[in-house]
């Protein structure tokens, strides 16, 4: 077991549980804090620093969302170093040796029981999370998951042109009028299913929580350099919250 889940408080940290609006937000690469019995896993703390620990802005964004909607937040409370909770654990990448150009000491070589033990402590707790709070909700009306998420201007060399993508599947009651609504501001750069798409395996927990389950889900990804202040993350979590308050939703996703 983890270290001291008194020193996280959780994993799964929900923030306006009681909120009544209609949506969840969820936030699965809100921090970058590795409980000490892993000697940040044979990194330095520069390395902590990088989006290849966690997305920088994304919490911020996300409490100011919550906050404008009036909706709970679920965040994961650990870096996704150690497991990446927005991926499938069975998946290869889901605890990877290296990320980007660096490699993760601490993630080489891993038994399939130190493997299985990261699921049992980090990865269940966590959706057990997610899934409490939507059922919750679904328990008083409509509801819709909202993942929040960052990336970096440049990856391995390529460069990024998009201010803000919105991820989409098969569901595409959330992400078509935002896409439309983000596009009348000429000033933004919107990206669909950019940098990532479902295909790149970044749709998990949308998928396991929200349109598996017939609910409206959509994925929102901002350049990380655009979130550098809190006044910066302010004023994307607002536009969001503006947006998404003009969008009507209902269950019944059509299934695979």
């Amino acid at each position: 077991m983890l270290d001291s889940l008194t020193e996280m408080a959780a994993i799964a940290v929900v923030d306006n549980a009681d909120g009544a609006g209609p949506y969840v937000i969820v936030c699965e690469h809100a921090s970058n804090f590795i409980p000490a019995r892993f000697g940040n896993l044979g990194l330095p703390e520069t390395e902590l620093q990088r989006h290849i620990a966690w997305d920088p802005g994304a919490l911020g964004v996300a409490r100011v969302l919550a906050r404008e909607l009036d909706s709970p937040l679920v965040s994961c409370a650990v870096s996704r170093l150690l497991i990446d909770c927005n991926r499938d654990p069975s998946v290869f990448d889901a605890i990877t040796a290296k990320s980007e150009d660096t490699v993760i000491p601490g993630n080489a070589g891993l038994s399939p029981e130190e493997r299985q033990a990261r699921v049992r402590d980090i990865y269940e707790p966590f959706h057990a999370g997610v899934a409490a709070v939507v059922a919750a909700k679904r328990a008083k009306g409509p509801v819709a998951v909202i993942g929040i998420h960052s990336f970096t201007p440049v990856y391995n060399g390529a460069e990024r042109p998009w201010h803000i993508g919105i991820l989409f599947d098969r569901d595409e009651s959330l992400s078509a009028p935002m896409l439309a609504a983000l596009r009348r501001d000429a000033a933004i750069v919107v990206g669909a299913n950019e940098p990532y798409s479902p295909g790149d395996r970044v749709y998990h927990t949308l998928d396991r929580h929200g349109q598996s389950q017939g609910l409206a889900s959509v994925m929102v990804e901002i350049r990380n350099d655009l979130l550098r202040t809190p006044k910066q993350e302010a004023a994307w979590g607002t536009k969001l919250a503006s947006i998404l308050k003009g969008i009507a939703f209902q269950e019944g996703i059509p299934q695979k």
